[in-house]
């Protein structure tokens, strides 16, 4: 027997029916049973005139459970208990605070009126898992805000504030005071009298605003399935019936919810939310931080500033020299006048961040800083300096972090006499708008201070992501993987342009040889160059991108790289004289090139990211295997619809994995690591 979720209880003539499912209420069997026995007392007790639904604890109904939804779903469905609510001759008042999302928010359309708290957000964030919302969303939204509206919040999974969802009409009214006592109030005021959704009229829009409003969301959804999907199903408002509709909606939803882009991207959603639980830092308490100092305003250091300014953090930013500190201040503030002019935020919010920010050539202030986060050039020894210094001048028990990439934290942790305040925060670029960031444990590193850079990442908005301490931790390492596989191909026979052209196919925001590019094809040539010392002199080297950076080739920046940038061009243009240099290098290898396809490009490059997240686990750089897809996913352009490799690899399953890894080994040559990949099947790891 399922656990009561649901419970009911009467102020005066008004039942208040309290779901109570946490810790986010998610609208699970149990919570539908319950809202059907409610419903149905309600309609039999003549004591009762209506009712109004409200979440006990933080949130009304927060979302599915989604581990539902890989499986036949139990009944009363959700369309059904909404049926039941929209055949109740009784109003039914929703009671909204905290989060109304999914189910929750298709919940509150089948009631008769909507009260929220101020501060709730609403939305149906569907699409982003490979579904449609499923139990009228898509009927009964345009109904109040119009097809393109509609459009524009589904396929986006928009999600509304309070504020903007009473403009909107989303809501009826904002409580002041006490939530349930004034959904109370309300449904009072109600009684007698029905007002359904699904009666209203869907107000009418010219084709053209639906058109624009469906070409925006393809776009902005890649054009995945599901988008358009939920586009046909909001357009058949304006034609077809409520009923036929709803019911066209459910059947979707079901073919949608057992396919194999939901299935992966609930894998991701899943991924990301085991990814903040870390068992070994419960008892670790996060250290207090209130200003954040940054060292180094470039790009990256503006960008950190930004985050932590944005977040409502005190943020110090250092440099050496004024003009460097002027381009960094200048950076933040064109930011923030961006994002006013183009309506992101308002002129005050945009003040109180700016005024929340100091900038200062003089050192000595670090010592007002709970936290110091370098963002320095990517050269050990001068990041040593710059920790040499930071030590004599934070106060204690200050954390200190290292913005590294790719460098060794014990070296730089090294350089204090307090390497337990030292963790690695690495932040992607642009820094104030990715959300992953992996927190780097030293082996010093105390677990308050870890504890405190995964609390300052959430504050932040990140993903945090904890990894050890390795060269180019989990995402640069994998990378790097990456790119020397797609390096393989080209010295095999592939073009640049094709192995990038089948990428991107495939999903990925760009392809190997165009972030090169884009990134400049310095960074990797340092980070090899850092890696001499330590190479297997028989391990399989290509130096077809050393090349290109000998001859002054470092991608878009000097107007050429893998590709060439004329002035004024649009899009990059392939260059014969890369060919010429590419056919010289495989004669110099007596290497004869091959012909590769698509689909053997992108199984290559699965079967190497597959096999590195082996040996990253193996080694402890990552703490469990999910992470390397929530790391891929949202640091490096992997496409969310695909899951992840550790996704890919346990879809494959061990017995294809080992044969492909021999060929994958053979292809590789001198220099191999093979990765034991059971440990990535293994669901639990």
């Amino acid at each position: 027997m399922r656990q009561q979720r649901v419970r009911l209880e009467r102020d005066g003539d008004i039942a208040v029916i309290v779901i109570d499912n946490p810790p986010i209420n998610a609208g699970s069997a149990a919570v539908r049973e319950g809202l059907m026995a409610a419903i149905a007392t309600l309609k039999s007790d003549a004591s009762l005139q209506g009712a109004v639904l409200i979440g006990a604890g933080n949130t009304f109904i927060a979302g599915s459970d989604l581990r539902e939804f890989g499986q036949p779903l139990a009944e009363p469905q959700l369309p059904t208990v909404i049926k039941a609510i929209e055949d109740c001759s009784k109003p039914v008042v929703a009671a909204l605070h905290g989060a109304a999302l999914g189910g929750g928010f298709e919940l509150a359309l089948g009631c008769d009126a909507r009260i929220a708290a101020p501060g709730t957000v609403v939305g149906l964030p569907e699409v982003t898992l490979g579904i449609i919302p499923g139990a009228g969303g898509t009927q009964r939204l345009p109904r109040i805000v119009g097809i393109p509206r509609a459009i524009a919040m589904i396929c986006s999974g928009e999600r509304v504030g309070s504020a903007a969802a009473l403009a909107a009409g989303l809501i009826d009214a904002e409580a002041e005071g006490d939530l349930r006592a004034a959904a109370v109030g309300h449904a009072r005021q109600l009684t007698g009298r029905k007002q359904r959704l699904r009666d209203r009229a869907v107000p009418a829009a010219g084709a053209s605003a639906i058109a624009d409003a469906s070409a925006a969301a393809l776009k902005a959804g890649k054009r995945r399935p599901q988008v358009q999907a939920a586009i046909d199903a909001i357009v058949a408002t304006a034609s077809v019936a409520i009923d036929d509709g709803l019911a066209d909606e459910r059947a979707v939803f079901q073919r949608l919810r057992v396919s194999r882009e939901a299935l992966a991207l609930r894998h991701q959603f899943f991924a990301e939310r085991d990814s903040a639980k870390h068992p070994t830092l419960e008892a670790a308490k996060p250290r207090d931080i209130r200003h954040i100092a940054v060292i180094g305003a470039g790009t990256m250091g503006s960008g950190i500033a930004i985050a932590a300014l944005d977040a409502g953090y005190e943020v110090l930013l250092l440099e050496q020299e004024a003009a460097a500190l002027e381009r960094g201040a200048t950076r933040i503030h064109e930011h923030y006048a961006s994002r006013v002019k183009g309506g992101k935020i308002n002129a005050a919010v945009a003040a109180a961040c700016e005024a929340r920010l100091t900038t200062s050539l003089d050192w000595p202030r670090i010592a007002e800083a709970d936290l110091v986060i370098e963002a320095v050039f990517e050269e050990l020894g001068v990041k040593q300096q710059v920790f040499q210094r930071i030590d004599a001048l934070s106060r204690p028990g200050a954390v200190l972090a290292s913005n590294t990439s790719y460098l060794d934290l014990d070296a730089i942790a090294a350089a204090t006499s307090r390497p337990q305040d030292v963790i690695g925060l690495h932040f992607f670029s642009p820094a104030n708008v990715m959300k992953l960031m992996e927190i780097v444990r030293g082996k010093a590193s105390a677990p308050d201070a870890l504890a405190t850079g995964l609390a300052v990442g959430r504050k932040l908005k990140k993903l945090p992501v904890l990894t050890g301490n390795a060269f180019g931790f989990v995402g640069n390492r994998l990378y790097a993987a990456y790119r020397r596989q797609c390096e393989f191909m080209v010295e095999e026979g592939a073009s640049p342009e094709q192995v990038d052209a089948a990428l991107e196919a495939f999903g990925f925001a760009m392809g190997p040889f165009a972030v090169a590019d884009l990134s400049g094809l310095d960074i990797a040539w340092r980070m090899r160059q850092a890696q001499v010392a330590t190479r297997d002199p028989a391990a399989r080297y290509v130096h077809i991108a050393d090349r290109l950076c000998e001859t002054g080739r470092l991608g878009r920046k000097t107007g050429a790289g893998y590709y060439r940038y004329p002035e004024g061009a649009s899009r990059p243009q392939v260059d014969p004289a890369v060919a010429a240099l590419i056919a010289k290098a495989r004669s110099d290898k007596g290497i004869a090139p091959r012909e590769l396809v698509a689909e053997e490009i992108q199984r290559l490059v699965m079967l190497t990211l597959v096999n590195e997240a082996a040996l990253l686990l193996a080694e402890g750089v990552a703490e469990r295997a999910t992470d390397v897809d929530v790391v891929l996913v949202n640091g490096y352009g992997f496409p969310r619809w695909e899951g992840g490799p550790v996704f890919w690899a346990r879809e494959r399953g061990a017995e294809a994995l080992r044969a492909d890894l021999d060929e994958l080994g053979a292809l590789s040559g001198p220099g191999f690591v093979r990765g034991d990949v059971n440990q990535l099947l293994d669901t639990k790891a």
